[in-house]
């Protein structure tokens, strides 16, 4: 996205957050937030794996993502506007339950708070795109 397009402001999700080092910044809003619920994914990480090593990285991550961001809060306006998601996820044909169900809820909090979203995941989240804004890297 050239310079003169970028957001102002997005919410990443948490597969942004995960690869931040390989993108590319003038792909980035100027600013980034995240959600609770991409910090909930970060908190889970270093106890999904059984490998060392990984389970470093991931540590190290959920540090810096803490030291980096105030997350936007999961409430009561990114609640009702999960019910706005799910619907036009599943009215897609789509499941909207198991491991999906936690990027709806990131899209979710990108639509209660009026910002863009911006996936690695474009894909699994399709269904959203006329209610959420999405920028898929």
């Amino acid at each position: 996205m050239p310079e003169e397009q970028r957001h102002g402001r997005g919410l990443l999700d948490t597969s942004v957050v995960i690869d931040m080092e390989i993108l590319d910044p003038s792909r980035l809003p100027h600013e980034v937030a995240i959600s609770s619920v991409t910090m909930a994914e970060l908190a889970a990480g270093p106890h999904a794996t059984i490998d060392p090593e990984e389970r470093g990285r991931r540590q190290d991550r959920l540090q810096r993502a803490e030291a980096a961001f105030d997350p936007i809060p999961f409430d009561t306006d990114a609640a009702r506007a999960y019910g706005r998601v799910f619907s036009a996820v599943t009215a897609a044909g789509r499941k909207a339950r198991g491991a999906r169900a936690v990027d709806l809820l990131i899209a979710a909090t990108a639509l209660a708070a009026g910002l863009p979203l911006y996936t690695r995941n474009g894909d699994d989240l399709g269904a959203v795109h006329d209610l959420v804004e999405m920028v898929v890297l």
